[in-house]
C-alpha cells in the first residue's frame, strides 16, 4: 500500500511538472548585461529556446521506483541477518585479545595491591592521595570482580 501511494504520488509530481515545462521558454540580457531566462519574452531582443522536452513515462517512474524501495528492503534484510549471525571471526578474536589484555592488567593490579605497602591514587594536579581503609577495601573488591569477569 506505501509503495503504491509513492509511486502515485512520484508519477502525479512528474504529470505536473512535465505540463509546466511544456510552455516556451525565452533568454534575454538585460541593460546590465545580465542573462535571463523566463516563460516570458521580456527586454529588447528576447531569444526563443530550442528546448525539446518528451512527457514523462509514468510506468517507468514507478517501476524505477519500486525498483529502488525493493533494492532497499533487500540491503536492510541483509544487515539483519549479519546482524543476527553475531561476531565475524575476527572481531571475536579481538574481543578475546582485549579480554585477556584486560585480565592480565587486572592481576597486575591485584599484585601491586597486595605488595604496596599503602595504596593511593593520584588527583588532578598529579599528586598522591593516599586511600584509607574502606577506599582500599572497594579498589581490592573492584579487582577482585574485574579478574572474576576477564579471567574466567
Amino acid at each position: 500500500m506505501k509503495t503504491q501511494v509513492i509511486a502515485f504520488a512520484a508519477t502525479l509530481t512528474l504529470a505536473i511538472s512535465s505540463a509546466a515545462v511544456a510552455g516556451d521558454i525565452y533568454k534575454w540580457v538585460d541593460e546590465d548585461g545580465n542573462v535571463h531566462y523566463g516563460d516570458k519574452p521580456v527586454g529588447a531582443q528576447p531569444e526563443r529556446m530550442a528546448i525539446a522536452s518528451r512527457p514523462t513515462d509514468p510506468t517507468r517512474v514507478a517501476a524505477q521506483t519500486q525498483a529502488r524501495l525493493e533494492a532497499r528492503t533487500q540491503a536492510r534484510e541483509a544487515e539483519s541477518a549479519a546482524a543476527a549471525e553475531g561476531p565475524s571471526e575476527e572481531e571475536r578474536q579481538a574481543q578475546e585479545q582485549a579480554r585477556r589484555e584486560a585480565c592480565e592488567k587486572s592481576r597486575a593490579d591485584m599484585q601491586r595491591m597486595v605488595t604496596a605497602r599503602r595504596l593511593y591514587r593520584e588527583d588532578e594536579s598529579g599528586e598522591r592521595v593516599y586511600l584509607d581503609e574502606a577506599e582500599m577495601q572497594a579498589t581490592r573488591q573492584r579487582v577482585e570482580d574485574q579478574i572474576s569477569e576477564f579471567c574466567s
